[in-house]
């Protein structure tokens, strides 16, 4: 695996960022009515998908790294759950939810072969260079 100098540069992240902006552009159409907690609890898993792999990367520790790539991808499980819920209450298509689930588990995927990675590598990270 090619050496990463920015989060931007990270697969998951990048995938995360466009699902954050399609759900966000879903939201903005009014699709969800009024259902201002349901919306509220969307852009929040979602974002912090891409937010925690950003700070994971910024702390410069592989275990941090890995603790903030877990709690991503626990929000990819958080949006997916979501996305039933807003399934379920017709607020989108099963066009859209097919869209956003793949997007989803994609980045999920992409984030559990990062943290396997991670585990095997014997680099500490940049916080922990001598």
């Amino acid at each position: 695996m090619a050496t990463i100098k920015q989060f931007e540069d990270i697969e998951a992240w990048k995938i995360a960022r466009e699902l954050c902006h399609k759900l966000g552009v879903l939201i903005d159409t009014g699709s969800f009515k009024t259902s201002f907690k349901l919306i509220a609890q969307m852009e929040a898993s979602s974002g912090s998908i891409m937010d925690n792999i950003a700070e994971g990367f910024e702390r410069g520790t592989r275990g941090e790294f890995i603790q903030f790539l877990g709690y991503a991808k626990g929000s990819c499980g958080e949006l997916r759950s979501q996305l039933y819920r807003s399934l379920d209450r017709n607020f989108i298509t099963q066009s859209d939810f097919e869209m956003l689930h793949v997007m989803s588990s994609q980045t999920s995927g992409k984030i559990q072969n990062l943290i396997n990675y991670l585990n095997k590598t014997g680099v500490e990270g940049v916080r922990k260079k001598r």
